[in-house]
């Protein structure tokens, strides 16, 4: 038993039984709580309820996929761009990222989905709920993104930009060849805990109906009356998306792990 809770010494690296063991510990660890507590309601679950309405949760699920992919992706974009801006020389652009940024993160989420919906996308005359919804996501996590990548480049220590302009790179050059590709991986654990953020914050859509995972699920509630089996179902169909994403951005900071 000793040897499964050591800690780990600088340098040592746990071996696969170790891990394993430890993994099966905590995931038992977990499930005696919700067990426990479940026992002490008297609760039964009905399992078949996810089954009877597997096509309607299914497409839900579909949904979100969809929209976490390409919100991810653009925006990715909106942060580049952002971030690019917030460096500019001229003011204006300077100054309209700033307000972007702070507008987005000072306000609430659920807010700026109705703000948008009701208001924005009425005025341009934008009826899709699909379009409108990866529109909000993307706008919103894209606030987020330019805050982690300009604090990514501002974490380059000046000598190395001096450094660059004495050896005649240009910004371009600056940027491509010195900049981003330490920034790239530092900005990793926040990046992917935003994607995260990005997947369980398009439940909110449901408010506007965007028939989404959480629409879905609700839906199979308030027909069926079985909470726990549908929330827990919730719950475990998020961890499929958000871990995994997890997962691969631990293996770009090893793959493009450098000394320092």
């Amino acid at each position: 038993m000793k040897r499964i809770f050591k800690l780990d010494t600088p340098g040592e690296k746990p071996g696969l039984l170790g891990k394993t063991t430890n993994i099966v510990l905590v995931g038992l660890f977990i499930a005696a709580i919700f067990l426990v507590a479940l026992l002490s309601l008297g609760y039964k679950f009905d399992w078949t309820v996810i089954w009877t309405y597997r096509i309607n949760i299914l497409r839900g699920y579909g949904m979100t996929l969809v929209l976490a992919v390409i919100s991810i992706f653009i925006s990715v974009i909106i942060g580049l761009v952002s971030a690019a801006a917030l460096q500019s020389k001229i003011l204006f652009f300077r100054y309209l990222a700033r307000a972007y940024v702070e507008g987005i993160r000072g306000t609430p989420f659920l807010v700026q989905i109705i703000f948008f919906y009701f208001i924005i996308a009425t005025a341009i005359g934008l009826n899709s709920k699909f379009i409108v919804g990866v529109l909000i996501l993307s706008i919103f996590t894209g606030a987020y993104i330019t805050e982690i990548i300009r604090g990514g480049i501002q974490s380059i220590p000046e000598t190395q930009w001096v450094t660059a302009k004495s050896l005649g790179f240009s910004s371009f050059q600056t940027y491509s060849y010195i900049v981003f590709p330490q920034v790239f991986r530092r900005i990793l654990p926040a990046l992917a805990g935003q994607m995260s953020s990005l997947v369980k914050d398009s439940s909110l859509l449901s408010v506007i109906a965007v028939a989404e995972f959480t629409k879905s699920i609700r839906q199979v509630e308030a027909l069926t009356y079985r909470s726990f089996e549908v929330l827990t179902f919730l719950m475990l169909g998020y961890l499929l998306i958000t871990i995994p994403i997890s997962l691969l951005s631990k293996w770009l900071e090893r793959k493009y792990y450098y000394e320092s």
